[in-house]
């Protein structure tokens, strides 16, 4: 993805609850929208346990939501239900689109490729399938993504399974595929991971791909 030589401002939050980050990314794509000088942001964070599902007719992947154990969200992001909680890397770009060809295809294209590399330089050998947008670990999904799009302002992003329990998978029907198998970096290479670790390592990716885009970081460090 060709972006513009702006600013990209990279925001480690640390553990934070759904709806707090919700209205964050919310009140962050208003002011973008209003200034569009404006730097644009990756929020990366770490999610209290919760299911999440696209503003869509067909729930049929909730299972029926009385079951869940966890708080249910609605939101404006395309996709079907996934759960997000503890040993999950959660990233949250807020880019102005327009400044990159208005192609919301070749965003999530990047976004892919971004995890697919990150997953490479910690000897995961990930890759796409045809048609179903995330990333893959053979049969196995690692990454899920889904993203909202406000006046060419995207949010919402991803979700990189990092380590943790993935049992919360079963109560839903995962992106709405069925039969599909959840994995994560520590279930794939029997090494530890922390999900601070992680976002350390995808900041410094983020620089190197993006090139001429200057990566600032916020005051809050990244503990590894």
């Amino acid at each position: 993805m060709n972006l513009a030589p702006l600013d990209l401002r990279v925001r480690w939050l640390g553990r934070m609850d759904f709806a707090t980050a919700l209205a964050l990314q919310e009140e962050i794509v208003l002011k973008r929208h209003r200034d569009s000088s404006m730097e644009d942001q990756l929020l990366l964070l770490e999610h209290e346990p919760v299911y999440t599902i696209g503003r869509t007719p067909d729930q049929s992947s909730l299972l029926g939501a009385g079951h869940l154990p966890h708080p249910l969200f609605v939101i404006n992001r395309g996709g079907q239900a996934t759960y997000h909680g503890p040993g999950q890397l959660m990233g949250y770009p807020i880019i102005d689109l327009r400044r990159c060809g208005q192609d919301l295809h070749k965003y999530l294209r990047w976004l892919e490729q971004l995890l697919i590399d990150l997953l490479a330089e910690n000897g995961i050998t990930a890759s796409r399938r045809e048609s179903l947008t995330g990333v893959w670990v053979g049969n196995r999904k690692i990454v899920s993504i889904g993203v909202g799009v406000r006046h060419w302002i995207t949010m919402h992003g991803f979700a990189l399974n990092v380590s943790g329990d993935l049992s919360p998978f079963n109560h839903i029907v995962p992106c709405g595929i069925d039969n599909v198998a959840m994995t994560s970096m520590e279930k794939e290479t029997g090494m530890p991971f922390t999900v601070a670790r992680v976002a350390a390592s995808l900041e410094k990716l983020v620089l190197k791909q993006i090139g001429d885009l200057r990566v600032i970081r916020e005051a809050q460090p990244i503990n590894i």
